[in-house]
């Protein structure tokens, strides 16, 4: 079991997950074809930057512009090969992010939070692998690693992050409240937007800079998010006339039924009072003495797991979001961030079985999934309580604050 405490062992670990996952993408790149999302990207990167006609396809600035960059990237191979690219890119950031966590001062206590990582890739790849939240997952967890000591340069990594997918901006909330050098992380963050917004107006596609900011406000609600669960439950049962069906223009599965586009409609004021809440708690924590880097952290996860629970969007992707923050959490204090850890793989393992595995069924309301799902969401509601609770203690009790804790041995 000593060899398990190894990096060696990590890196052991590392191979074998990931050559699985090239393995098993293999069964698609062989033939020329695409897995998931990463269909939609090629189709991005055949039609160029900015194109002037769509041709009925969906707009590639439903995402930040940084996000051309890796979608472009893949292309490296050819389009035959788009999909051996795009893995290779995953691939060689997630190492990226490994070699930052097991490094230096990490060499022993970030080696239990590598195989957390790993064990929640096994779950969640699938996923990871095929979307561009899979690109920010080691971004952010480097920003995170940084935060302590080089608060500009992971406001630099977090700026960079957000204009590639929206997210990361839940956690440079935190390092601006908790950081002490927080305007020169302030001023790191204007810089790399005007960097990239200046470069974006150069290449003649200015006018679509921030569509990734209000392309989302026709949507409906989203299956798979937490508040929808009442409308899943009610087209399983029949009632009021609910359904769980395709909206075809956006390539999305909604729910329909009596107060379903009230609720689509209350979701993003919803979302501004939680995240406007959450900011107000580690403010208060601050002032009563909270230690920087775990408000960091925990402000962290309870900012992003409530851009989760109040989304009206919740595709299972989003649950990667978490894994940068527990990670981190698990490096700072083992001890402190083991049930936000537990609760997280909990959330993996029930996303990975409705997807890939029973999509399907779930999308045609059976009553098994539903549950599943049910059991997904109370998850995620439950980790946000978790969140509030443990970062206002931070403020209540600044003495008893337990010193970082090394990873078991």
């Amino acid at each position: 079991m000593a060899w398990f405490r190894t990096p060696a062992s990590v890196w052991w670990g590392f191979a074998a997950v990931h050559l699985y996952f090239l393995a098993w993408m293999f069964s698609f790149f062989v033939h020329g074809d695409t897995f998931s999302d990463t269909e939609q990207y090629r189709e991005w990167a055949l039609l160029g930057y900015n194109p002037a006609e769509l041709h009925g396809a969906i707009s590639p600035w439903v995402y930040p512009v940084l996000a051309q960059v890796p979608i472009f990237a893949a292309n490296i191979f050819g389009p035959h090969l788009y999909l051996l690219g795009w893995t290779l890119i995953l691939t060689a950031l997630d190492a990226v992010g490994l070699a930052y966590l097991t490094r230096g001062t990490r060499s022993r206590r970030g080696i239990a939070p590598a195989w957390f990582w790993l064990g929640f890739t096994v779950f969640m790849g699938y996923l990871s692998f095929a979307r561009v939240e899979g690109i920010t997952t080691s971004i952010v967890l480097i920003a995170l690693l940084y935060a302590a000591d080089r608060p500009v340069v992971a406001a630099v990594l977090l700026s960079v992050a957000t204009w590639i997918k929206v997210w990361p901006a839940a956690v440079v909330a935190p390092l601006l409240i908790a950081s002490a050098r927080r305007l020169q992380v302030l001023v790191a963050g204007v810089v790399v937007s005007a960097v990239v917004a200046g470069a974006t107006v150069l290449s003649g596609a200015g006018p679509h800079l921030l569509d990734f900011a209000v392309n989302q406000g026709q949507r409906g609600m989203q299956l798979e998010a937490t508040f929808s669960t009442p409308w899943v439950w009610l087209s399983v049962l029949h009632l009021g006339g609910s359904k769980i069906a395709d909206n075809v223009a956006i390539n999305s599965t909604e729910v329909y039924g009596p107060g379903a586009p009230l609720a689509a409609l209350l979701m993003q004021p919803l979302l501004i009072i939680a995240a406007v809440a959450g900011a107000l708690i580690m403010i208060r924590a601050l002032r009563r003495g909270a230690e920087r880097e775990e408000l960091l952290l925990e402000g962290s996860l309870l900012m992003v797991t409530a851009f989760i629970v109040f989304n009206k969007v919740g595709s299972p992707q989003f649950i990667i979001w978490l894994a940068p923050v527990v990670i981190a959490g698990l490096t700072h204090n083992w001890d402190r961030w083991k049930i936000p850890a537990t609760l997280l793989m909990g959330i993996a393992f029930t996303t990975f079985v409705i997807y890939p595995l029973f999509y399907t069924p779930l999308i045609h309301a059976n009553p098994i999934m539903a549950a599943v799902l049910t059991i997904r969401n109370v998850l995620l509601v439950t980790l946000l309580v978790w969140s509030v609770r443990r970062t206002a203690e931070l403020g209540r009790k600044p003495s008893s604050a337990p010193a970082p804790s090394p990873a078991p041995k």
